[in-house]
């Protein structure tokens, strides 16, 4: 070991992708390991120069910031319109978008589906905690059967509000949508499996192939009013089973990439 320099002892690192900051998010969020994993990703592809990110409103609202390559912000719910036009005008850059559920489950859905229709070649981040993160805690489109949200502090009632939206199956219908996957931040196994996961939303675009999301179940353990143990927990306990791990739609020519 005395021989060894400090340069080939390192085994983790900052990506390059990623900016050297300290990011607001909550303890226990796992806002932060999906940031990781995207640069991680963009890095390992050698696309850093070439990546385009558009931020969406919402906690990931500031996620410009702590990715250190090209990145836009846009209105509520509108990030994958403006990813369109960038993709359309610059048609060889990796575009990205970055959403919460918040955002692209509610305000935004009349873009994600038109997005996933048209077969528009960007990569879609899509992060579901069950809950309007940012703004308190309150009841989303995605928020589980009787969950208690600040909006629902009684439990989700279906017969009032609903029922939740399986935003990966639906989109996975849409004749553009080239790959839609759900993947989870719970444990290190998942989050192993959401990185090769995003590696493939990537190549995806990058081989002309369509539309293509990643939805990650992510914690909320403020809003949830657990630890971040706990959260962790519950996500396993208590999302899983409602939003199932799985491929809802793979091109066959991905099946061909050694990855």
């Amino acid at each position: 070991m005395d021989n060894i320099s400090m340069e080939e002892q390192l085994v983790y690192d900052r990506p390059e992708s990623m900016a050297n900051v300290q990011t607001h998010y909550c303890p226990g969020c796992t806002h932060g390991v999906a940031h990781r994993l995207v640069a991680e990703v963009i890095d390992e592809m050698g696309q850093k120069e070439n990546t385009i990110g558009v931020a969406s409103v919402g906690c990931s609202v500031f996620a410009y910031n702590y990715f250190d390559f090209d990145f836009v912000q846009a209105p509520h719910g509108r990030a994958p319109a403006m990813a369109t036009g960038v993709k359309r005008v610059l048609p060889h850059r990796i575009v990205m978008t970055y959403q919460g559920d918040g955002d692209l489950a509610s305000i935004g859905m009349g873009e994600i589906v038109a997005a996933a229709a048209r077969g528009e070649n960007i990569t879609v981040i899509f992060l579901n905690n069950a809950n309007y993160g940012m703004t308190g805690g309150q009841m989303a489109p995605t928020t589980l059967p009787g969950q208690k949200t600040s909006s629902s502090p009684n439990g989700r009632d279906v017969e009032v509000a609903g029922f939740p939206i399986r935003t990966a199956e639906m989109l996975a219908t849409l004749d553009g949508a080239g790959y839609v996957v759900r993947r989870s931040l719970h444990d290190p196994k998942n989050v192993r499996m959401a990185k090769k996961a995003i590696r493939l939303a990537f190549e995806t675009q990058k081989n002309g192939l369509g539309f293509s999301l990643v939805e990650l179940l992510s914690t909320c353990p403020t809003n949830w009013g657990m630890t971040p143990i706990q959260a962790l927990q519950w996500v396993e306990d208590a999302m899983i089973p409602f939003y199932p791990i799985g491929d809802f739609k793979v091109n066959p020519a991905l099946k061909e990439l050694k990855i």
